[in-house]
């Protein structure tokens, strides 16, 4: 009997790569769990560079190519999300800025990704760099983000998720993010210093859930940049698992060159090279979020 073309390419890298790629592009019979309730889940850390912003679109793109149609509202005025997700966000393109400013209503703002028929976004434009100087003078201030996500809107767009992606900072925009939510993600790298700065964004968590948002909580914590071949990510993990219990996901989302290089393709990595180890995680890491929102979903 005569081998098969694919026979010498059986158990190596590249073989177990196209089947990776094989199950992100085709995920026809692999959908995810659609949640009990829509969830909206504000993506927070006021540490820059942790991953807050790959986390976002990944996820949400994880979610929409298995089915599970979803919203990104892009918070953060460097505009990296509308990147990744490859929308316009160029100076007066109807944005996150006139959402929260009245000037337009959140089916004028959004757009879909070319990624996937699922996959929405509200992008950000530099407009939104001068929003919270504007949002201090106006009525209702934290809350207008909330106002805007009436439940007729998501309705009208047909969304089961949506991921607001914070600036790395703890001002009025974040708040508005906190208030218009019931879950808070929060990535957390595993490098040193990884815990330096979270208690403050707890304290400003039981803040707002104290004076704007009573059933505000962190939902979801996930492990970002693990490097395996070193002691301290164990560290790291074993600490943040030991703090915070089952809030943390079981998948780690591996330090990866992939990841780093997908936005300035304006993809996310599962569109970037949707067989890395990079894209599988966080593929693995949404099914998590789905399972659990399939048995404990929220709505506003």
């Amino acid at each position: 009997m005569s081998p098969s073309p694919d026979a010498g390419l059986g158990g190596t890298p590249i073989a177990e790569e196209a089947v990776r790629a094989a199950r992100v592009l085709h995920p026809d019979a692999d959908f995810m769990p659609r949640p009990v309730r829509r969830r909206i889940i504000t993506v927070a850390n006021q540490k820059g560079g942790v991953g807050k912003t790959t986390s976002t679109v990944n996820l949400a793109a994880g979610l929409a190519l298995h089915g599970v149609r979803t919203l990104v509202i892009d918070l953060d005025p460097q505009g990296n999300a509308s990147t990744a997700l490859d929308v316009d966000h160029r100076s007066g393109t109807p944005s996150i800025y006139e959402l929260l400013l009245g000037e337009v209503s959140l089916v004028d703002a959004v757009q879909a990704s070319s990624q996937s028929q699922d996959l929405l976004c509200v992008p950000a434009t530099i407009d939104l760099a001068g929003a919270e100087i504007e949002l201090v003078s106006m009525a209702q201030r934290e809350s207008r983000l909330k106002e805007a996500l009436t439940q007729e809107a998501l309705d009208a767009l047909g969304v089961d998720y949506v991921f607001i992606d914070c600036p790395p900072s703890l001002g009025l925009l974040t708040v508005n993010a906190l208030v218009a939510t019931h879950e808070v993600l929060i990535p957390i790298q595993c490098e040193y210093y990884a815990l330096e700065g979270l208690g403050q964004l707890l304290n400003n968590i039981e803040l707002v859930q104290r004076h704007l948002n009573q059933s505000l909580s962190v939902s979801t914590i996930l492990l970002t940049m693990y490097d395996g071949r070193t002691k301290l990510a164990d560290q790291v993990t074993q600490e943040v698992r030991r703090h915070f219990g089952d809030v943390v996901l079981k998948t780690v989302i591996p330090r990866s060159v992939k990841v780093s290089e997908a936005p300035g393709y304006g993809q996310t990595v599962l569109a970037y090279d949707p067989g890395s180890r990079g894209a599988m995680s966080y593929v693995d890491a949404a099914r998590e979020v789905a399972e659990r929102g399939s048995s404990k979903g929220r709505q506003r």
